[in-house]
């Protein structure tokens, strides 16, 4: 790409807003997040009565002296959070105009500036048949030229396996925190078994289910020989309108079945093509899906 992923005008509107997670965070680092786990750093939260093994240096003196008992005192942690990025760059992602993953790489930036910016861990990962590349954890947003370098680097590449790639995260990633998938989800062996793989790792998992609007409203007619971008099947077909209409009902059935999979999972699914504004996908529709606030 010649031009910068993101304007410094848009990296302005990022500033205030960060990243969201659902579920509690488990970092070693003291971060910018509020955890549910009592610590002994930040902010004074409630007493607990003291038991044995309790750490003494929290007793709080004052209390017994008028209560004559015991009593713990209590403190929220802040801890970092850890954010992932997964790219899909198979071939299938060499499409449309803007290219998809042209796009995929543009919502990769503005996410993972939002994370360093408030100083979480943040990976950008790039996958086809496996995870392909990746980034050594980032914090700060002065580690964001490093991110955006990378992002600008990656090329489509083979076809996918999302079952592998996810896998392959999931061993590598034992944490929690939020990941982020961005894929067209065209995988001949289906998207449900990679899925899995994150889901059993308690990640907050984000879908962003992106397709080309040249997919969702083919511009063809006539005879042609289809030739699939990532394996080479050709197939030779007449496109009319009876095909066409069988076409959409079939994409259709897809994206429900992976909204319904996603959903019934505790998974955030979130569809986008790629004529939908940029700025109005991260400034307005991810805050709305809650990733972004």
């Amino acid at each position: 790409m010649s031009e910068p992923l993101l304007s410094p005008q848009f990296l302005g509107r990022l500033e205030q807003l960060e990243l969201v997670t659902r579920k509690m965070l488990l970092g070693r680092m003291k971060g910018e997040r509020r955890s549910k786990r009592r610590g002994s750093s930040v902010e004074f939260i409630d007493h607990k009565p003291y038991v044995m093994g309790d750490d003494l240096r929290f007793i709080d003196w004052n209390v017994m002296i008028r209560l004559d008992r015991l009593f713990v005192k209590l403190f929220e942690e802040e801890q970092d959070l850890h954010f992932h990025v997964l790219i899909d760059s198979s071939a299938s992602m060499d499409f449309g105009e803007p290219k998809k993953l042209d796009y995929a790489k543009r919502i990769a930036a503005a996410l993972s500036f939002v994370g360093l910016r408030n100083n979480d861990r943040v990976v950008a990962s790039a996958f086809s048949d496996d995870i392909s590349v990746t980034t050594p954890p980032q914090r700060g947003r002065h580690n964001f030229w490093r991110v955006a370098q990378f992002l600008e680097k990656i090329e489509p590449a083979s076809g996918s396996n999302l079952a592998k790639t996810c896998k392959t995260f999931a061993f590598r990633n034992p944490g929690r925190g939020i990941v982020v998938l961005i894929s067209d989800l065209l995988d001949k062996e289906g998207f449900e078994a990679g899925l899995r793989y994150l889901i059993a790792k308690q990640m907050d998992v984000y879908v962003l289910h992106l397709l080309a609007a040249e997919e969702i409203n083919p511009p063809m007619t006539g005879d042609l020989r289809l030739v699939d971008a990532e394996d080479g099947d050709e197939a030779d077909v007449t496109i009319s309108a009876p095909l066409l209409a069988r076409y959409r009902s079939n994409l259709n059935a897809f994206c429900a079945a992976a909204k319904e999979f996603c959903t019934r999972r505790n998974i955030v699914y979130m569809f986008t093509d790629n004529q939908l504004p940029f700025e109005t996908l991260v400034l307005t529709w991810l805050r709305k899906r809650g990733l972004l606030q």
